[in-house]
């Protein structure tokens, strides 16, 4: 039985509701440190052929046209737009901002590793360095008791200038994961991502080498998300929900003056 207009239009509904979920996603996001907005995808769904073109149409003639009836929208991927955001000034020497491509590598509960861009580091009551959750940076690098000050090149060198000590003691050096596919990890909470088969394992590298980003010290990137543009697609995702609203409202007086008639 084709699908009727009120199903379509359905259709239409939950597709948009759905985008609109996604948009409003990035503006809470807009002041999240290296966020990356998504942008949804949107497919048409199965189509019902009434007549097919090239059809028999009499013994001796073919239909020129089909009859095609589509049976609505779907929602068919989201896609995270991986422009880098600005970079800003913090003045926190551990404080990491990637400019470039790539991602700084984290141990999460159980060993699994995380991957992000947002470099708004610590330490820990030990020494290590950490994200905010207490997660270690991998590799690991631990800062010694009396360190006045840390320096970290853009290459991911860590060195460390420590009380009654002349020379600085270099701690380690940080290193960049970076992925064949990028936009297939998958998204976790606390601003990590997870590898997939589809985003490739993750190729350790030096920062600055093989298309991998420069370390900046003392600096965050900032959301990707422009304000004005999420508010463009609020405002056209907003009308054409209304639309599909008076589609259905429009088919159901159809049906119900059919009814009245016959």
């Amino acid at each position: 039985m084709p699908s009727s207009a009120l199903q379509v239009a359905r259709t239409g509904l939950e597709a948009q509701d759905t985008r609109m979920r996604v948009i409003s996603n990035n503006l809470a996001n807009v002041s999240t440190t290296a966020f990356k907005r998504d942008r949804a995808n949107f497919a048409t769904l199965a189509y019902q052929d009434a007549r097919v073109a090239g059809a028999q149409s009499s013994t001796e003639t073919a239909y020129a046209t089909g009859l095609n009836l589509g049976t609505g929208v779907g929602v068919q991927s989201t896609t995270r737009m991986e422009t880098q955001g600005s970079l800003n000034s913090t003045g926190n020497s551990l404080d990491l901002a990637l400019d470039g491509d790539g991602y700084f590598q984290v141990q999460l509960p159980g060993g699994q590793l995380g991957y992000t861009r947002a470099g708004n580091f610590t330490r820990s009551s030990d020494g290590q360095l950490v994200t905010a959750q207490g997660y270690v940076v991998q590799p690991p690098i631990s800062i010694p008791e009396g360190t006045t000050t840390i320096t970290i090149s853009d290459d991911g060198i860590v060195s460390a200038q420590v009380s009654g000590q002349s020379d600085t003691t270099q701690l380690g050096q940080i290193t960049i994961a970076s992925f064949t596919n990028p936009a297939a990890l998958q998204a976790a909470s606390d601003n990590f991502m997870l590898e997939t088969a589809a985003s490739g394992p993750a190729q350790i590298g030096i920062a600055g080498q093989g298309g991998r980003g420069n370390i900046k010290q003392g600096m965050l990137e900032g959301s990707n998300v422009n304000i004005v543009e999420e508010l463009v697609d609020m405002i056209e995702t907003q009308r054409a929900y209304e639309i599909n609203s008076k589609m259905i409202s429009a088919v159901d007086e159809m049906l119900k003056n059919a009814n009245q008639t016959l």
